[in-house]
């Protein structure tokens, strides 16, 4: 066990990769009991096969600590957050999301669905987990059982009516990760015609990853929906918090196109609200914010970062580009399921397709998301930030450069020896030309401490 190597490799979505073992997670779970201060937790984990032995590890840290466990068996990531917020206690959830099967993690969460991440508490849990001193004396936790499926499927149809969406054909490739335990009853409710892949939870995701990100993941899902007779796709990662979308035409949808769709439906509702972004979004959400009379909030990347501001500012919805969708409704955190059929209710309000009503929400082009390997990121970063004395530079999160019709943004990985690169620009040549220069920057960079 090496907390310090698992504590490290804990990113700005909540995951400790593969160094997690039982004894990490007994140790972890009675340092989040500590650090929680409060007399139970919510526990539930994925459908990966190391994750039950992983919750019972965790379950006696919390428990050895006289803390009593919700046990919540397997689960949504957003399920974790809807009983966090009605019952207001702490939560985690083991899952490693969209990685591979062979790794695993820990999502935390305080009463309310309050995030626990690397400025928000990590640290503490960390230090507890490392030292168990003042040793327990007292009594045992006790673990009671709870069924979240039907207080989850109240929630999100209190968000979304299901009156409000018409019988649409929708597809979706659940990637044999925990979507599939909720979904057919999502359809059933909302009253959809159900096209379902790879819906059964197996831990060893047999026919792909569950990363809807990588294109590659996609390939079945697109070809359903080039057929034509579908309405909408959807592909849902590992924990099922986050949603891809894919057109009628086999097309898929950007992040940033989503948020501004969703964006542009609440403020019909909601005229004049705050609308959260990060910074990778495409300009198009917080233009479309803008047009709608709302007010658009830049962020850091990462759903503590997305939470805590929504909290701030009373935003009524937050997006990524990777496919992460924050809801006010839901406690302000992520919910792939939300994000679904909030899109079926714009598709059956609009009358119209999504290939045709995505259009005027991409007036530009982008690189998605690029890494390039790097020895010393600051370094990188700092040279980036100077080489363009003519644009605009913020270090909100890595380097945004700006001129007028194109960005980029370059962030470090907390996880790798990378940097991630982000371009957008007004046409598919000047993107390819600024990924190039910056590129250049980057190797001459290296080439300069080698």
């Amino acid at each position: 066990m090496d907390l310090d190597a698992i504590f490290k490799a804990y990113d700005v979505r909540g995951l400790v990769p593969s160094q997690l073992d039982e004894e990490a997670a007994r140790r972890i779970g009675s340092g989040f009991a500590r650090f929680a201060g409060v007399d139970r937790i919510a526990v539930g984990h994925d459908c990966r096969v190391s994750s039950p032995a992983l919750t019972n590890a965790l379950i006696e840290g919390v428990t050895g600590r006289g803390v009593g466990v919700i046990a919540l068996g397997q689960i949504t990531t957003d399920m974790l957050y809807q009983v966090a917020g009605a019952l207001d206690v702490p939560g985690v959830v083991v899952t490693a999301s969209h990685n591979p099967a062979q790794y695993n993690g820990l999502k935390f969460c305080l009463g309310g669905a309050v995030p626990v991440g690397v400025d928000s508490g990590l640290a503490e849990v960390k230090s507890f987990a490392a030292d168990p001193e003042p040793e327990w004396t007292g009594p045992t936790g006790i673990v009671t059982g709870h069924d979240p499926v039907p207080g989850y499927l109240e929630h999100v149809f209190d968000i979304v009516q299901p009156d409000a969406i018409s019988p649409l054909r929708v597809a979706v490739d659940g990637g044999n990760g925990m979507a599939g335990l909720v979904v057919p009853a999502v359809a059933e409710i909302a009253g959809i015609d159900l096209t379902g892949l790879y819906l059964e939870p197996d831990g060893t995701f047999p026919n792909h990853p569950a990363d809807p990100l990588d294109p590659a993941n996609l390939v079945d899902l697109v070809a359903v929906m080039e057929r034509g007779n579908h309405d909408l796709g959807i592909a849902f990662d590992g924990d099922a918090d986050r949603a891809f979308f894919v057109d009628d035409t086999g097309s898929p949808l950007s992040g940033s196109t989503v948020t501004a769709l969703v964006a542009e439906w609440y403020l019909r509702r909601e005229p004049g609200a705050a609308i959260v972004h990060n910074l990778i979004c495409s300009r198009a959400v917080a233009e479309t914010v803008l047009a709608a009379g709302g007010r658009p909030v830049r962020t850091r990347v990462g759903h503590s970062y997305i939470k805590q501001t929504m909290a701030e500012t009373g935003a009524v919805f937050g997006g990524e580009h990777s496919g992460h969708y924050y809801f006010r409704d839901h406690y302000r955190a992520d919910s792939g399921i939300l994000a679904g059929l909030v899109l079926m209710q714009i598709l059956s309000e609009g009358g119209v397709r999504l290939s045709e009503l995505r259009s005027r929400y991409e007036p530009y082009a982008a690189s998605g998301e690029i890494n390039l390997s790097v020895g010393d990121k600051k370094a990188v970063l700092d040279t980036a930030a100077g080489a363009f004395p003519e644009a605009a530079v913020d270090r909100l999160d890595g380097v945004t450069v700006e001129w007028p019709d194109r960005w980029f943004n370059m962030r470090p990985s907390n996880t790798e020896p990378f940097v991630r690169l982000n371009v957008e620009a007004s046409n598919g040549q000047a993107v390819e030309e600024l990924v190039r220069e910056v590129r250049a920057i980057v190797e001459s960079e290296e080439m300069t401490r080698q």
